[in-house]
């Protein structure tokens, strides 16, 4: 089988295959062994590990199985899902324009029951005005050069984050204080989104803390990153959005939420960061 045509989805298969190979040499079983363990020819053993055939969720447990690691089996399986479709080029999804890439997530947002946020660079798009959103996906329209769509793209956004009002889910936001002060957008603009932060501070279901810049930190700031209940994160990055699914990787993600948490200050603090952030816009 040739190399896969996204260099990401190959990279995450030959990274797999070299976690099995290294299962199985852990074991200190040859390839030959391994096969007649799993009841396949020393052949298929080769090829799964030199990222020549992709194993079934089946070959994984077997492979795991053979080499007494059937703990690991879980992750394993998760990340081999992952090498097909979990790495989401946005250059892809956005060749037809920004909608598109609103509307993609849709139905996880309906069907998450709670969501963390974290977020270093920008408003999150949950907590985002018209005004706000129309200014930063233009900009990322002018950067990607993708075709201009940014007045449907920001309706197919407001219409998305109508589950922010519903009380079913529940959102935990962590912003670094930088986000309320970089100016993507002019000050009228950014004072009627940092206003709309303010009230939706007021919601039941939504729980929002801000890292100062004066805070302590016992861990850095990050890329943003949003965890789907304890299943699934999406991690951003400048040309993908990564969709990890892996136990492991949702726990890291979940440990760095945590403590990033630790550091936010909230309530009548918070408000103070945002008032602060309002007046700087005089």
């Amino acid at each position: 089988m040739p190399p896969h045509p996204s260099s990401s989805v190959q990279k995450a298969r030959e990274d797999l295959a070299g976690r099995l190979r290294e299962i199985r040499k852990d074991a200190g079983i040859s390839g030959r062994e391994l096969a007649v363990r799993c009841g396949w020819s020393e052949s298929k053993s080769s090829r799964i590990e030199n990222a020549k055939t992709p194993p079934s969720d089946a070959d994984i447990r077997a492979w795991c199985r053979a080499c007494s690691a059937d703990d690991q089996t879980p992750d394993l399986i998760a990340a081999n899902r992952q090498s097909a479709n979990a790495h989401v080029q946005w250059r892809g999804l956005q060749r037809s324009g920004l909608r598109r890439l609103q509307e993609s997530t849709g139905d996880l947002y309906q069907q998450t029951k709670t969501f963390r946020i974290y977020v270093s660079d920008v408003i999150p798009g949950f907590l985002q005005t018209p005004g706000y959103a129309a200014a930063l996906l233009s900009s990322i329209a002018d950067f990607r050069g993708t075709p201009n769509d940014v007045s449907d793209a920001v309706a197919a956004r407001i219409r998305r984050n109508a589950v922010l009002s519903n009380g079913v889910h529940r959102f935990s936001f962590v912003l670094e204080e930088s986000v309320l002060r970089y100016r993507l957008c002019g000050a009228e603009t950014m004072a009627a989104q940092l206003g709309h932060l303010l009230g939706v501070m007021d919601l039941q279901n939504v729980a929002v803390g801000i890292v100062p810049f004066s805070a302590q930190r016992t861990v850095w700031p990050m890329p943003t990153f949003t965890i789907f209940d304890d299943t699934r994160v999406h991690a951003d990055s400048l040309d993908a959005a990564s969709t990890l699914t892996q136990p492991s990787q949702v726990e890291l993600y979940a440990r760095a939420f945590e403590r990033l948490s630790q550091e936010a200050v909230r309530g009548a603090a918070a408000r103070s960061l945002i008032a602060g952030a309002l007046a700087s816009l005089d």
